[in-house]
């Protein structure tokens, strides 16, 4: 197939971590891309790939309309979102809101296109240590940021009978352009130190952002899509490593990944955990932009084990990540010390 005869392809959220490299490897597929972007987003890295860029927002049904209007997709890719917010309305307005008015939108084209939402690990909530979670569970999220991507999903699967949508709840993403996991890697780059919440041991899922990219076109061209008569957990997909280590196993990972032979795992008491959440929460309001640290991410972090199965994206799409975590890891941190972020 040339790429005249490609669909062409929508996405939101494209100036994101996920959204960058997605675009790209579109590209490199000869993909016709448009980018739906805010006025505010940095788009310098978009415009060297070749992308469409139409300056709207997701959250609004008429910068939608219009988008879908200059690109005709034949695919559309919902990332934006929301990771952090002042307040809990934030994360509703743009989590859920944005969800549906996407899905809205495309329900309201004469063609209409495939939609593959990318929701989050949090949405589903945590699980135990020795069974990672599976499509198919009642999803219990813990936190807003959790309840809202979850309150999206809810809002696509109402226009399911009339639009073809999958989801995807990936876990923690890594990878080139990070700035989440980049936390976690800087103290133990600098003193050698990695933190983990709590004694009690809980494990993680990690994906790498290539890997998950490479998962969110295979979902997108043949993955099972939601029925509202379907069995629980049809039409989602998560994309994980086989491997979850422990938030001390991380940290030994880490170290290894930066060349250190250990890390002096420091467990954090649950109390000053909570209290270092809610200072994060006042420094948010006062600043009126939310930090890395805060309430609604310690609710999550102590709230269990956050590990998921992709053992049925591997069955049904054949997916696989194309490297090891170890190997991953040491990737991206190359490419921080590479980019003078370490």
């Amino acid at each position: 197939m040339t790429t005249r005869d490609k669909p062409p392809v929508l996405v939101t959220g494209a100036s994101g971590f996920i959204g960058r490299h997605l675009v790209r490897r579109l590209i490199e597929r000869g993909a016709r891309v448009s980018c739906l972007v805010r006025a505010a987003s940095p788009v310098e890295e978009l415009r060297h790939t070749g992308a469409r860029l139409i300056v709207g927002e997701a959250t609004d049904r008429d910068s939608m309309d219009h988008a879908l209007a200059e690109s005709q997709p034949g695919v559309v890719y919902h990332l934006a979102g929301l990771v952090r917010a002042v307040r809990a309305a934030d994360f509703d307005r743009v989590n859920a809101g944005g969800v549906a008015c996407v899905a809205a939108a495309c329900a309201g084209r004469a063609e209409r296109p495939v939609l593959l939402v990318v929701s989050s690990l949090a949405a589903a909530g945590p699980g135990a240590i020795d069974r990672p979670r599976v499509e198919g569970d009642a999803p219990a999220p813990v936190s807003a940021y959790g309840r809202s991507k979850l309150a999206g999903e809810l809002a696509a699967s109402r226009l399911a009978g009339d639009l073809q949508i999958t989801l995807v709840r990936p876990p923690i993403v890594f990878g080139p352009g990070d700035r989440g996991v980049l936390e976690l890697f800087r103290p133990v780059a600098r003193w050698g130190v990695h933190v983990t919440p709590g004694r009690h041991p809980r494990r993680l899922s990690l994906v790498h952002v290539a890997d998950l990219v490479e998962g969110l076109l295979l979902a997108a061209a043949r993955g099972e899509r939601l029925d509202p008569r379907g069995a629980p957990g049809q039409g989602l997909y998560s994309f994980a490593d086989a491997e979850c280590p422990t938030y001390a196993e991380l940290g030994q990972a880490l170290a290894n990944a930066l060349g250190k032979d250990r890390a002096a795992i420091v467990p954090l008491p649950e109390p000053l955990l909570r209290l270092t959440g809610r200072c994060g929460d006042a420094l948010g309001r006062a600043r009126q932009r939310p930090g890395w640290l805060n309430s609604d991410k310690v609710a999550d972090a102590l709230a269990g084990s956050w590990t998921c199965s992709s053992a049925k994206a591997r069955a049904q799409l054949g997916w696989a990540p194309a490297a090891t975590l170890a190997e991953r890891l040491r990737e991206t941190a190359q490419w921080y010390r590479q980019a003078g972020w370490l």
